[in-house]
């Protein structure tokens, strides 16, 4: 399949997924996104994951601020005015968006006031089953589930800990939690008729030789397109090197063997707005100066890996 289409999933896909800059290579240069950071915790710890605040870093995890569902579907209409090309509202964080409620708040809310615009939420996927039925309900079409292993053992080298009802779990057992999880979630995601992408991040000692498994695995479950991201070098992960040109179209090619591959990541920040191909502000540049009160600050106070 060339290079930016993607897999002909049915008539109701099309005109989602000819939209979306991040599941199409040709919507990538003409379709805008923007992304809300209202969802301030997270509810497990990657070794590669670092969240934080700046204006800079081009990167998912880092945001300028974390936003009230309200403020962010005002944002929404002054960055449409701005950016009329805008066809996506997303949230990727820049923690799990069902760790908290605000994503669901907010995608009621825009689905409420701009029916038109396609709602993409990003997850880690621990709570995707037993939210499906709200995030359908809440407007979403399209979604993106992080899967970075489908076996426990590899897994357990990338995630540290998962944190499920208050209760912490670690090691394989904790990985095994994540993946089973993320399988019943996808599976019925799937079935509720949402378009799925599957984000890896490819960190070659580790799960290089481990891409096809995971692109078969999440085919079986209902995905339909796969993105290779490659690691950024952070946090436990700072001293490994990110993969290279060779291994990463390497990966590439063994997901592509059961998924269409997106190959257009531009590691956009959870706050990351207009053309990705062209180009991004972030919200903070939209965000009146008469809304940095001290409100923000105190929900900036919950910013932690739960």
């Amino acid at each position: 399949m060339p290079c930016g289409q993607i897999p002909v999933l049915g008539e109701q896909f099309s005109h989602v997924a000819n939209q979306h800059p991040c599941f199409s290579g040709e919507a990538n240069m003409n379709h805008g996104r923007i992304h809300l950071p209202v969802s301030p915790v997270c509810n497990i710890q990657c070794r590669f994951c670092k969240r934080t605040f700046n204006k800079t870093e081009q990167r998912p995890g880092v945001t300028a601020k974390i936003l009230k569902s309200e403020t962010a579907v005002s944002l929404v209409e002054r960055a449409l005015e701005l950016y009329p090309e805008i066809t996506v509202a997303g949230i990727a964080g820049p923690g799990d968006t069902l760790a908290s409620p605000h994503a669901l708040e907010t995608f009621t809310l825009i689905h409420q006031k701009l029916p038109n615009l396609i709602n993409c939420l990003s997850t880690n996927g621990l709570l995707l089953e037993r939210y499906a039925d709200d995030i359908a309900a809440a407007g979403v079409q399209t979604l993106t589930v992080t899967v970075n292993a489908v076996d426990p053992v590899i897994l357990d080298k990338i995630c540290s800990r998962v944190i499920l009802d208050g209760v912490v779990h670690e090691g394989v057992e904790g990985a095994a939690i994540l993946i089973g999880a993320q399988k019943q979630g996808i599976r019925k995601a799937a079935d509720l008729g949402l378009l799925i992408k599957i984000n890896i991040v490819l960190i070659p000692t580790i799960n290089g030789s481990h891409i096809g498994e995971i692109a078969r695995t999440v085919k079986d479950l209902g995905a339909g397109i796969v993105n290779i991201i490659p690691l950024i070098p952070q946090h436990e992960f700072a001293d490994f090197s990110p993969p290279d040109c060779f291994e990463l179209a390497l990966a590439r090619e063994e997901a592509e063997k059961s998924l269409p591959v997106f190959r257009h990541c531009q590691h956009c920040r959870a706050d990351a707005c207009g053309i990705p191909g062209k180009g991004d502000m972030t919200i903070a540049d939209l965000l009146p100066e008469e809304l940095q009160t001290a409100e923000y600050k105190k929900m900036e106070q919950t910013f932690s890996h739960g």
